[in-house]
């Protein structure tokens, strides 16, 4: 092994000793980390999330994936010349389109996280919420649209309850859960859920410590057209306030809902980070300057340190 300069060496213990707050502060604390599929559309960019996450492991922080599947369905469906339908950033599930999200979800993604956790080592293992009726949901109602018909999503599922028990076992037994967004009703019919939504039910149910959200974005952006313009830090009020101007794009309006969820369920930090930034969940976790938004119930909450850019 080469040895380090002494500008090296230097830099490699300041790192520690900055980092080391941090990992007293959350040792053994809940940590749900939700990523999309486009989070996992190259090995190389699996590979570097999940070795992010086996670091939180290995420190002590309790970590629980969970994953969507968005880009690759899109894509699956069109190769099965199935069509995709969003309504406010949310895919409308028919027959077809269920079809597809078993196959992504759980025989495509899943599948590929554990494989590169097998690779890093990292002791993880695969979920969906059927398993062992670990997220009861019930089939969503057709909904009032504002033109004054009704929406129907099909077999998307709003959720009933979080068996928490479940992932509580898994994480005692030094496991890292990675589920994917699919349940059942009561009578075994499947149903699709918004990954975010699941993320936000699951933080709340473990009363995590953070809920974090990595999205393709760099955070949330005062304007959805300049990626420079990232928030901070921010607000349930000054979140209503992007949302009520126009300025969430369709993407981040179910992200918004599940960030407010989470807030109101007891979780008391969320953030918003870009997955394509390197390193960027230890930054942010390991950090003051962080590298996306974070959100809080009440900026009258956040701690000085929390304040400084």
């Amino acid at each position: 092994m080469p040895r380090l300069s002494q500008n090296e060496r230097a830099i490699a213990v300041n790192s520690l000793k900055r980092a080391t707050p941090y990992i007293r502060m959350f040792k053994r604390k809940v940590f749900v980390l939700k990523a999309g599929g486009d989070a996992f559309a190259t090995v190389e960019g699996t590979r570097a999330i999940m070795e992010q996450v086996g670091i939180l492991h290995d420190v002590g922080i309790r970590v629980i994936l969970v994953h969507g599947g968005g880009p690759q369905s899109t894509e699956l469906s069109k190769a099965l010349g199935v069509s995709a339908e969003f309504i406010d950033g949310r895919r409308v599930t028919d027959e077809k389109a269920l079809e597809v999200a078993m196959m992504v979800l759980n025989g495509q993604i899943n599948t590929r996280l554990l494989a590169a956790c097998r690779d890093l080592d990292i002791p993880a293992v695969g979920l969906s919420g059927v398993d062992a009726g670990l997220i009861k949901a019930h089939k969503r109602p057709p909904i009032l649209s504002d033109s004054g018909g009704t929406i129907d999503y099909g077999f998307v599922g709003d959720i009933d309850e979080v068996d928490s028990s479940i992932l509580l076992k898994q994480l005692d037994n030094n496991l890292i859960p990675i589920i994917s967004p699919l349940s059942a009703d009561e009578s075994g019919t499947l149903l699709n859920i918004n990954a975010d939504t699941v993320a936000a039910a699951v933080a709340v149910a473990l009363n995590a410590e953070k809920l974090i959200l990595a999205t393709g974005a760099p955070g949330i952006l005062e304007d959805i057209n300049d990626p420079r313009s990232v928030i901070s830090y921010l607000d349930v009020a000054g979140l209503d306030k992007l949302r009520s101007e126009g300025h969430l794009s369709n993407g981040m309006l179910p992200k918004a809902a599940a960030i407010k969820h989470a807030l109101a369920g007891g979780v008391s930090r969320v953030h918003v980070i870009s997955h394509n930034l390197p390193d960027s969940l230890l930054l942010e976790v390991f950090t003051n300057e962080g590298m996306g938004t974070l959100v809080v119930n009440d900026i009258q909450n956040l701690t000085s340190a929390e304040q400084q850019e």
